[in-house]
């Protein structure tokens, strides 16, 4: 098992990719059908080598780890993803974390989370992960000037992670070859999405809620003044992620009386 590690990690690296050891290890994982930390301990059926070695061969091709194992970590949970639908980065971890450390403190189980997203393969995927767990998944455009009419002024907390990359950007090939354009080019400076989705903030929040949306790492001026010129939210700040770069403004709406 150690061997067949070894050698998966050197035809990764080789094919260019810069996490080789550790996705060498994932992939043994599944093929075995073990948790990562027991690879140690397991002994291998027979026909583990030849599942391991086409799933490194597909590695090695730039099909994203995820799609291979079918599942992608994302903070405390873990979730189906697949072909068709984008697969959740580390970055955004930063964007849960403080959404959960600031608005859902309490951990109330009776808060009511609606979901919204207009990619038909997406939103099966929302619902399969979200089955049991009373979240609302619609399908809608945020875009839209009229979408989520029956929240306005009701909700306490809005998180988007919208399409932001500028137009033309050179990507991976994990990304370029198998996210959905859809899913992640905003107009050519990547705002198309972002500027409907602080107007659709200032019209659901109810005084005092609080925002935050993701961003290129190369726009976080344009989304702070975006915020700033709608005269509906204070607190506005640029945060950044894991590896420190600009990933997300938050910002809070404007009480009674006040912008």
């Amino acid at each position: 098992m150690r061997r067949a590690i070894d050698e998966a990690a050197d035809t990764l690296t080789a094919a260019g990719i810069d996490t080789a050891r550790v996705d060498a290890e994932h992939l043994a994982a599944h093929a075995a059908g073990v948790d990562r930390g027991r690879l140690t301990w397991h002994e291998p059926d027979d026909g583990f080598f030849e599942r391991y070695h086409e799933l490194v061969a597909a590695r090695a091709g730039r099909i994203p780890l995820q799609h291979l194992t079918t599942t992608a970590a994302f903070g405390p949970v873990t979730l189906a993803v697949g072909p068709g639908v984008f697969i959740p980065r580390p970055e955004t971890e930063a964007l849960l974390e403080w959404a959960l450390a600031i608005a859902l403190a309490d951990a109330r189980p009776g808060a009511r989370v609606v979901a919204v997203d207009d990619s038909a393969e997406a939103l099966a995927y929302a619902r399969r992960n979200s089955a049991g767990t009373g979240v609302d998944v619609r399908e809608a455009n945020v875009t839209d000037r009229h979408v989520l009419d029956d929240l306005v002024g009701e909700v306490d907390l809005v998180v988007a992670n919208p399409p932001y990359i500028p137009d033309g950007a050179v990507l991976e090939p994990e990304v370029a070859e198998h996210d959905p354009a859809h899913a992640l080019f905003g107009g050519p400076d990547g705002m198309q999405v972002i500027g409907p989705i602080v107007a659709l903030s200032a019209r659901l929040l109810r005084p005092g809620g609080l925002a935050a949306v993701e961003h290129d790492d190369t726009t976080a001026d344009q989304t702070v003044a975006m915020f700033t010129e709608t005269g509906a939210f204070s607190e506005v700040t640029a945060r950044r992620d894991l590896t420190g770069r600009p990933r997300f403004v938050t910002a809070r709406r404007g009480m009674k009386g006040e912008p």
